[in-house]
């Protein structure tokens, strides 16, 4: 088990105030600081620094924040694994919307066709929610769309999938949508904060200096299929995966807006913890979800 101290030095990480810390894990601060000193004693380097008034992480201390966070990970994980027998192996893990809508169906229906005596449990949430469930040993591993730092997770790529511009077959643009500053005056439907779908867009127009406000209206939603039903009634315009809306591109239900200036792909990634002692089950389990 994680010693109380690297408990502390976690708390520490999340609030970036002894103070709060201290109030979180219901002991006092000058507790919190004898933890953190006797771990900067343990590993002979400072942990934190103060940049002005706010608390900051250490390069040494960003690596032991990493390599304690998989710890803890693979400690859930272990204990879970040692409640259950062989046969109550339970394989958990998460799925961003996009990728469960859009491929865990028949991921899952191809992996049960041939383990069909596996105990699967999928949590579907935004690419945030999932890291931070990972993170706490909430899930094994995840399937996302959305951005994560490399540094602290192992990966595997699923697929490279297009990115796309769509509205309704009848939709009435107030300009020629040549480029995506002829968009600006539609309405956008937009994911929600934390969402990976969205992200990829927003850092797209951060690269040329624009940005989600120079949309004259703005709507956001949860669910990737409200966005998907308000853009085919022509309440506006989105963008999404094209794996996403390729049914209903097919169908003639959305099509895909034609601009010039906009050719944009991303990853869907399979990762778990950095260092995880179960990195090698991950993998294998990567490879017949694959198959």
């Amino acid at each position: 088990m994680l010693d109380f101290r690297m408990d502390t030095f976690l708390t520490v990480c999340q609030c970036m105030n002894f103070t709060r810390a201290s109030e979180k894990l219901n002991i006092t601060q000058p507790a919190v600081s004898q933890h953190i000193r006797f771990l900067e004693k343990h590993y002979n380097t400072k942990l934190f620094r103060y940049e002005g008034k706010k608390l900051r992480l250490t390069g040494a201390g960003e690596i032991l924040r990493n390599a304690s966070l998989t710890m803890m990970h693979d400690e859930q994980s272990i204990q879970d694994e040692m409640r259950r027998t062989e046969e109550e192996q339970e394989i958990r893990f998460g799925a961003t919307r996009t990728v469960g809508d859009a491929l865990m169906g028949r991921i899952l229906e191809n992996y049960l066709k041939r383990y069909p005596d596996a105990k699967i449990h999928m949590e579907v949430e935004n690419t945030r929610d999932l890291l931070s469930r990972l993170d706490n040993g909430e899930i094994d591993f995840a399937l996302v769309e959305g951005f994560f730092k490399k540094s602290e997770y192992d990966f595997q790529k699923y697929s490279d999938e297009e990115y796309i511009a769509v509205c309704s077959p009848d939709y009435r643009f107030g300009k020629n949508p040549d480029c995506i500053e002829n968009l600006f005056q539609e309405r956008l439907l937009l994911r929600e904060q934390g969402s990976g779908t969205r992200e990829v867009l927003e850092r797209y127009l951060d690269a040329k200096n624009l940005a989600v406000r120079d949309f004259a209206r703005v709507t956001e939603a949860g669910s990737l299929q409200t966005i998907k039903e308000l853009t085919k009634a022509g309440c506006g315009i989105t963008f999404l995966y094209e794996v996403a809306v390729r049914e209903e591109l097919e169908k003639g239900a959305l099509k895909k807006i034609p601009l010039r200036d906009f050719r944009l792909s991303h990853e869907f990634t399979f990762i778990w913890r950095r260092g995880s002692i179960y990195a090698e089950r991950y993998r294998e389990l990567f490879q017949k979800f694959s198959a």
